[in-house]
């Protein structure tokens, strides 16, 4: 997704600035005795948690990173992995049902191997992300205020595939941890 349209992308630093100014509406609106200002307010907190939830959701489907903020490919470390676990378990299933030992416990090995490297190319899209989500909030910041839309929009991108990457991981740890 371009960076240019992050108006319409969940925030969640937007979703914390919208519930401070719902709490002081509420604030005001119960020394003023106003209902409107505390309807607002009640509203304005409603529609800041949807914010906050939006802005957290993620997903991994196969070898993909799915956010609000777009799309993207998983390091090949997690994506090799994977293989390896399909095919450890694969040749552990023949080797059981052949009575193979041997095969059994290439398999269990391959597939032990599999999660490591899987963990590892985890780490490495977190971080990196997590990485990219701030370099590219403070090069977003600063090509701002420098006035420089083609490298806010350079730097907006990167702070979204960054986000893309973290909210996979997390969606992923916490599908493995159901």
């Amino acid at each position: 997704m371009s960076g240019s349209n992050n108006n319409q992308q969940p925030s969640t630093l937007k979703s914390y600035m919208d519930s401070a100014t719902a709490t002081v509406q509420n604030a005001v609106g119960s020394l003023t005795g106003n209902p409107v200002d505390k309807q607002a307010a009640a509203e304005k907190h409603i529609s800041a948690e949807n914010e906050r939830e939006a802005s957290h959701a993620g997903a991994s489907l196969g070898p993909l990173n799915v956010s609000a903020s777009g799309v993207t490919v998983d390091n090949e470390d997690r994506t090799q992995g994977k293989k390896d676990q399909f095919i450890g378990s694969g040749k552990e299933f023949v080797g059981n049902a052949l009575g193979n030992d041997s095969l059994v416990n290439e398999g269990r090995e391959q597939n032990r191997e599999g999660q490591g490297l899987e963990a590892a190319g985890q780490l490495k899209d977190y971080v990196g992300g997590a990485t990219d989500r701030v370099t590219g909030a403070v090069g977003s910041a600063v090509a701002s205020l420098t006035g420089n839309p083609q490298a806010k929009d350079a730097y907006q991108t990167q702070h979204d595939q960054g986000k893309t990457n973290v909210r996979g991981v997390e969606a992923e740890v916490q599908k493995q941890q159901a």
